[in-house]
């Protein structure tokens, strides 16, 4: 039976051998050896444990680098997203500040503004045509009108427009609530 020699810290290989152990090509064992990953021992010899150690610790500080690189990427990318959220903010800030864009809870507000005009109109009605409607007897006369005046609550809620000064009013408003609110809030 063939006795097996054993490795120890002094164990020298050659290149082929060490690039079995390694998973590497003998030409990657060379340019390590070029590069000063690991070094010969003498020519044409490696000293095991010593290259195994040496490359163990170059694929382990490559590894980090490379971890600190992507984390540093992603640090960038987030900065650059960042940037983007606060220039995207400020300009639609400006665009409402201007009045070209409104946000949702004002256009709702100018809504309900448009919905108690029509509200009140409506309400107002029957006070406004009792006594004409009092005076008639004759179904016909009583539609006319209604018609007449249901006619001119049209007409008026057609006058109905957008009043850029009031939104501007109400977005003052708003921020100076905002403000408000900010600095009880400190």
């Amino acid at each position: 039976m063939e006795e097996k020699e054993l490795i120890t810290k002094t164990t020298e290989v050659k290149q082929a051998e060490l690039a079995a152990v390694l998973g590497l090509s003998g030409r990657r064992v060379a340019q390590l050896c070029e590069d000063g990953i690991i070094s010969k021992s003498a020519r044409g010899r490696y000293c095991l444990a010593k290259c195994v150690q040496a490359y163990i610790m170059y694929k382990t500080e490559e590894e980090s680098e490379l971890e600190d690189l992507e984390i540093e990427r992603e640090k960038r990318r987030a900065e650059v997203e960042l940037k983007r959220a606060r220039a995207k903010k400020a300009k639609l800030e400006t665009a409402e500040i201007e009045g070209n864009m409104h946000r949702s809870e004002d256009v709702a507000a100018m809504t309900t503004d448009l919905i108690y005009c029509i509200r009140s109109a409506l309400l107002a009605m029957p006070g406004r045509v009792a006594v004409d409607v009092a005076a008639v007897s004759n179904p016909a006369e009583v539609t006319a009108i209604l018609k007449k005046e249901n006619y001119a609550i049209m007409t008026d809620l057609s006058q109905y427009r957008y009043d850029p000064k009031k939104y501007e009013e109400r977005v003052r408003d708003r921020l100076r609530w905002q403000a408000v609110m900010g600095e009880e809030d400190e």
